[in-house]
């Protein structure tokens, strides 16, 4: 099993981000499972990978070619080399059972909402889980519950998922284990042919 985890290449304000990059590659590891990320060495991406590699965990790193410069590539990772963004997130995608969302700029925003969409439309069932750092996701969560009740993210059946509210998107914890338990849950309950739901 592999989570694919969207986070920052740089490291932010706050130390925390980092320790929370860690603290989830850790129990990753110590759940058997892989990492897929963006293949960076710095920041939040690199702290995460770091702490894979260290531990002996498998790594993935999807890098779209002329990014940045190949110094900033991640040396020890397992490369997977791709043209652009667009197919960058696609095989990621294609890669993961799940997905983690770690605090980030506009990249990580822009990753969140493709597989948000991805899944609202039916193209995909796995779940999402925001790690929710010091806060950093309720600007976002509180922007989606606006869309969601002025009506521009659809309650229409046609849709594979039906809205209600943001947590029906996406799951959010603002601790490690408890946001891979939910993930776990969702996962378990959608190979046992129980109704999909991310709640």
């Amino acid at each position: 099993m592999r989570i694919c985890v969207f986070a920052g290449s740089k490291s932010g304000w706050h130390r925390d981000y980092e320790r929370m990059a860690r603290a989830l590659g850790r129990e990753l590891v110590e759940r058997g499972m892989g990492l897929v990320y963006g293949g960076a060495r710095r920041g939040v991406m690199g702290a995460l990978a770091d702490e894979v590699i260290a531990l002996g965990g498998e790594v993935i790193g999807v890098i779209p070619r002329g990014l940045w410069p190949s110094e900033e590539d991640h040396p020890q990772v397992t490369r997977h080399e791709v043209r652009d963004l667009q197919e960058r997130k696609a095989v990621m995608m294609e890669l993961a059972d799940a997905f983690v969302v770690l605090p980030g700029g506009l990249g990580t925003i822009d990753e969140v909402f493709e597989v948000l969409v991805s899944r609202q439309l039916g193209l995909h069932p796995k779940p999402v889980g925001l790690l929710n750092a010091l806060g950093y996701f309720d600007p976002l969560k509180l922007l989606i519950e606006h869309a969601i009740d002025q009506g521009f993210v659809s309650l229409n059946a046609s849709f594979h998922l039906e809205v209600e509210d943001a947590e029906a998107l996406f799951l959010e914890a603002a601790e490690v284990d408890v946001l891979l338990d939910r993930l776990m849950c969702v996962m378990c309950q959608r190979k046992g042919s129980v109704v999909w739901s991310a709640r």
